[in-house]
């Protein structure tokens, strides 16, 4: 391959947002891994963490102006829901939710692209309605869109992603400027829905789930264990650490899916209070260069994506952290960059190509065109 390509290849990668986002994945590469034994969810892991970089640096070469297309953001729509639709018949079961494709050699959990989607249609539709966000009826139509995916990915059932879903669109409203008397309104609405899900649609797993974390104590023999093992496991840490490789409740077994959805709880337990905040920096430098990013984008279009990507990840990891250190109830989310899995791995490698592309070939949009943009004509 001639010189070129490379150098078009690497060229305006973000490389702190790359090695900080690198850096987190080696974390959680490091903690899955056992030197006792051979760790398949290593080895698997690190396959699809080569196979996502090589992804990334494609899609960060792509020019992904056409996403601006209406016809284009339609079909995303279109195919997300009948793609979601098609898991109530050919999906399979795990854990009492059909998320999943199984395709012999590996799964696939298509709501994690589907989460891309539900951007990528929030920042088309905000991108030319900026202005009007005051009117309620954007605030529904928008609302209805997301709502669609949000109930095929509840129905499922996965409450952990249908909850993502909804605070995605929330934080995307919020950033377009919703205003104090429609968010009081949303507020209000999501706590009738919320009385109406516990009385009528709840399984009684997740109404078990939603009083452990009321009162942690509640059942930590059955359907409190893992919450509170996971707490345990934290505190177990300390300062230091007990070492990588070392971490006995995780090894053990004591905490169950150490690898996915108690990564954090894994992780502290190795390297402590000090690792954490390691940890911690990472992913502020990765929250700062995305937003930074896409401040600078060349529509409200690009602007959305970005802030919308990065509200995605910064969703998933307040959550994932809040539940393993005990003060949000166990959703089964997972955490960005560092949890087992090849579907949401690929998926945020695949966001951040996205922007990194967007980064390259957006140009600022001349004053009457965002005039037009703005106001949609």
């Amino acid at each position: 391959m001639p010189l070129s390509f490379f150098k078009n290849l690497f060229r305006n990668i973000d490389w702190v947002l790359f090695l900080s986002v690198c850096m987190v994945t080696f974390a959680g590469l490091i903690t899955m891994n056992s030197f006792t034994a051979t760790s398949r969810f290593f080895e698997r892991q690190s396959i699809w963490f080569g196979i996502s970089l090589a992804v990334f640096f494609i899609a960060s070469t792509i020019d992904w102006s056409f996403l601006k297309n209406t016809k284009i953001i339609v079909s995303l729509f279109l195919l997300s829901t009948l793609t979601l639709s098609f898991l109530f018949i050919f999906g399979s079961v795990f854990k009492g939710s059909q998320s999943w494709f199984d395709l012999g050699t590996f799964s696939f959990q298509p709501t994690d692209p589907v989460k891309l989607v539900v951007i990528l249609i929030l920042a088309k539709y905000f991108s030319r309605r900026h202005i009007e966000i005051a009117r309620v009826r954007h605030i529904l139509v928008s609302g209805f869109y997301v709502f669609v995916i949000f109930l095929l990915v509840f129905l499922q059932p996965d409450f952990g992603s249908a909850i993502i879903i909804f605070f995605l669109w929330l934080g995307i409203v919020l950033v377009s400027g919703i205003s104090k008397k429609h968010l009081l309104v949303v507020f209000l609405s999501g706590l009738m829905a919320f009385g109406g899900l516990w009385f009528g649609v709840f399984k009684p797993y997740q109404k078990d789930r939603i009083k452990n974390f009321i009162h942690p104590l509640y059942d930590i023999r059955g359907s409190g264990y893992t919450a509170y093992q996971s707490t345990i496991t934290v505190g177990s840490g300390q300062v230091l650490g007990k070492g990588i490789g070392y971490g006995t409740q995780s090894k053990l077994q004591f905490l169950p899916e150490y690898q996915t959805d108690f990564i954090f709880a894994a992780f502290a337990e190795e390297w402590g209070f000090v690792g954490v905040m390691l940890l911690f920096i990472l992913y502020g430098m990765i929250f700062w260069r995305m937003l930074s990013i896409s401040f600078r984008g060349g529509s409200n279009f690009e602007i959305l994506f970005g802030v919308g990507l990065s509200i995605l990840f910064f969703i998933h990891t307040i959550i994932h952290i809040g539940m393993n250190i005990g003060l949000l109830p166990v959703t089964g989310n997972t955490l960005p960059f560092m949890s087992y899995g090849g579907s949401h791995l690929l998926t945020e490698f695949i966001g951040l190509g996205i922007l990194m592309g967007m980064r390259k070939h957006s140009r600022p949009v001349h004053k009457g065109m965002a005039g037009n943009e703005m106001v949609g004509v």
